[in-house]
């Protein structure tokens, strides 16, 4: 294991969690030994419940690698849980405003500095109906090329048997005992992408390829084949207003 500095913060956040963690749920770790010991690096892992960031950040936290999370800003202010984020080291994001190249920039620095930075691509929960990972943004891979650190790619799955995504009753489902199951796998190689202009096509390139390692790593915890195709939800939403009726509008939302 890592002897890097965990720090207090992030100490005393785990002495809050890992308690209801390990009593209420089971555990199928795979692929620790894919965590780097030394060196800054980027985790890149599929979300598909607001419980599993911390399903995943108990699984590295036993690793010795900490990994610093980039969240919503609006979750630094002034609560307890914004004292913990800022505490622990995470990033805060500012979208839709001209902060937004902040918290790639503070990626950057942690990730230059030895630390790891841990990335869902998919930018929010999945919307896939079979909740497989969706085709994710670019900000990981724009961070990897320029740092050239390794992608490790996580898969996991479980959280959301526990409390599914955009469910209309928010409540958790914690009996039967769920199995919290997450997958590290070897890095991403993004080789062929180095020294070359990060145009937009080549970010989708190195994006698409982050995210058929996560997607392949989630169907082996599943045991069932992925699709060919990640979920597109600007498609399916522009698809379900042709199907409505409805005129062609604004996708970006």
């Amino acid at each position: 294991m890592s002897r890097h500095r965990i720090g207090f913060w992030y100490r005393f956040t785990a002495v809050l969690a890992k308690p209801p963690l390990v009593v209420l749920f089971k555990r199928d770790w795979r692929g620790t030994e894919h965590i780097p010991v030394d060196g800054g690096f980027i985790t890149a892992v599929n979300h598909n419940s607001y419980l599993d960031p911390l399903s995943y950040a108990h699984f590295q936290y036993n690793t010795g690698r900490v990994p610093r999370f980039l969240a919503k800003a609006a979750l630094f202010k002034g609560s307890f849980v914004g004292t913990l984020l800022r505490g622990t080291g995470q990033i805060p994001v500012y979208r839709e405003s001209a902060d937004a190249a902040t918290a790639f920039r503070a990626a950057v620095d942690a990730i230059n500095k030895g630390e790891c930075v841990a990335f869902y691509p998919e930018g929010t929960l999945t919307r896939d109906p079979d909740m497989w990972p969706m085709e994710g943004k670019t900000g990981a891979a724009r961070v990897a090329l320029l740092t050239r650190a390794p992608v490790i790619p996580v898969a996991q799955w479980g959280a959301n048997e526990a409390m599914p995504p955009y469910a209309k009753e928010k409540k958790l489902r914690l009996f039967p005992r769920k199995t919290l199951k997450v997958m590290a796998g070897p890095p991403v190689d993004l080789s062929a992408y180095y020294g070359q202009e990060p145009t937009a096509e080549v970010l989708r390139e190195a994006t698409d390829t982050i995210m058929r390692a996560i997607t392949d790593l989630l169907a082996e915890l599943r045991g069932e084949p992925a699709p060919a195709e990640p979920y597109n939800l600007k498609k399916a939403r522009a698809a379900a207003r042709r199907e409505a009726g409805s005129p062609e509008g604004d996708d970006s939302k």
